[in-house]
């Protein structure tokens, strides 16, 4: 990449954002005609693993097809985005493999579709819009209204997950959000406060971090415990699930306008700037013991995770006050400089190795895609950078 420079207005030289946003669309365009409509999820051995189409992950992939053909109108990236789409759909017949993450699933799949359709002239597309309202009804239907919270997976691996809520799920709201705008019923916007607001007690700690998972009592609602999920412990700092947190509290700020919901997007967000390491991607928990902490892996995924919430709560909050301008001042350029990081010291843009980004880590503990890519991580990071190019629709 392109050295970064300061300009004499002290703001950073965003030359080298067009030139990694040529590199990435390009190579988007090359994986299409290799991946097609697939589900990737973690690379091995350079390549990535494809996954059954409802994986949490199944939307990530024509969400960056969607990214790309939004700014280059490539008919071929339309194709296989909407071959990925019908696929998805498919799974709404499938009741039981399905779980909380259909936000991500059909947000960046049918809702994106839904919308391009929109603004291109040739009509919308209803049966995209027909999945995405399903799955949102589906998502609904998960809320336990005695513990105002969205429950998370099925009862997979042996485990009971009746009362359990994780940080992920925030990112899954804004398809409420948009189901209840698109019919004009606020149902859905109460499950998806009222769900926030959980988290917002219950996940978010005073420093700014949170853990992955809380579990409730099913039947009162009550309050149980904290677990540790993907995290190093039950009080230890996810870094994904801290950068899955600053995005979906600022997303929730976007829909609702509720203040409660920018201060804690910025109190993730400060939480996770202060702690990152040199190069500004952070190791996969913020709280792993200094004894060999540097022979951890990194997660390049929750760095674009953040940098493009951060970019998010950056737009938000510049109207406001003059606090406000400054906080959006300073969201940009801790987003801008990890976004540099990850162009400069984590980009791959060769076709010997299927993702855009090196160094994320799925699950540690269970040595599942360590130190490898991964599908989000490369979505989050093209997303930034439409953003830093003037982006500001979301499929979100």
């Amino acid at each position: 990449m392109t050295e970064q420079k300061l300009n004499p207005g002290m703001e950073w030289d965003l030359g080298w954002v067009d030139e990694a946003w040529c590199r990435a669309e390009a190579k988007i365009g090359r994986s299409a005609r290799t991946i097609g409509a697939a589900f990737p999820n973690g690379t091995k051995d350079g390549r990535y693993v494809r996954g059954p189409e409802h994986d949490w992950v199944a939307g990530f992939w024509p969400g960056l097809l969607w990214l790309a053909y939004r700014e280059n109108g490539d008919e071929e990236l339309r194709r296989v985005a909407e071959a990925c789409e019908r696929q998805l759909a498919d799974t709404l017949q499938t009741y039981d493999l399905l779980h909380h993450d259909v936000g991500f699933m059909f947000s960046l799949s049918s809702v994106a579709q839904h919308r391009l359709s929109e603004a291109s002239g040739r009509g919308a597309d209803e049966g995209a819009k027909r999945h995405a309202l399903i799955a949102a009804n589906l998502l609904a239907g998960r809320y336990n209204p005695q513990g105002e919270f969205i429950r998370a997976w099925p009862n997979w691996d042996e485990e009971d997950h009746t009362g359990w809520a994780i940080i992920d799920c925030l990112m899954n709201l804004p398809l409420l959000h948009w189901a209840g705008r698109e019919i004009k019923d606020p149902r859905y916007k109460h499950i998806a406060i009222r769900h926030a607001d959980s988290v917002l007690r219950d996940f978010l700690r005073p420093d700014g971090s949170v853990c992955h998972i809380f579990r409730y009592d099913p039947e009162t609602g009550e309050p149980i415990e904290a677990l540790a999920g993907q995290g190093y412990a039950a009080d230890s700092a996810w870094a994904r699930g801290a950068s899955w947190a600053l995005y979906g509290f600022a997303l929730s700020y976007r829909y609702t306008g509720e203040a409660r919901y920018r201060e804690a997007a910025l109190r993730v967000a400060r939480f996770f700037v202060a702690r990152l390491p040199e190069d500004a991607v952070p190791y996969w928990d913020f709280f792993l013991p200094e004894a060999g902490r540097e022979l951890m892996p990194r997660d390049s995924s929750a760095a674009a995770i953040a940098a493009s919430g951060l970019l998010e709560l950056a737009d938000l909050l510049k109207a406001g006050d003059v606090a406000a301008v400054e906080d959006a001042a300073w969201c940009r350029i801790s987003a801008e400089r990890i976004v540099w990081s990850l162009c400069d010291r984590y980009g791959q843009w060769g076709d010997e190795h299927e993702g855009l980004l090196r160094h994320a880590t799925g699950y540690y503990s269970r040595g599942v895609y360590v130190d490898e890519s991964l599908i989000y991580g490369d979505y989050f990071f093209v997303e930034a950078l439409a953003k830093l190019r003037g982006r500001k629709e979301l499929f979100w």
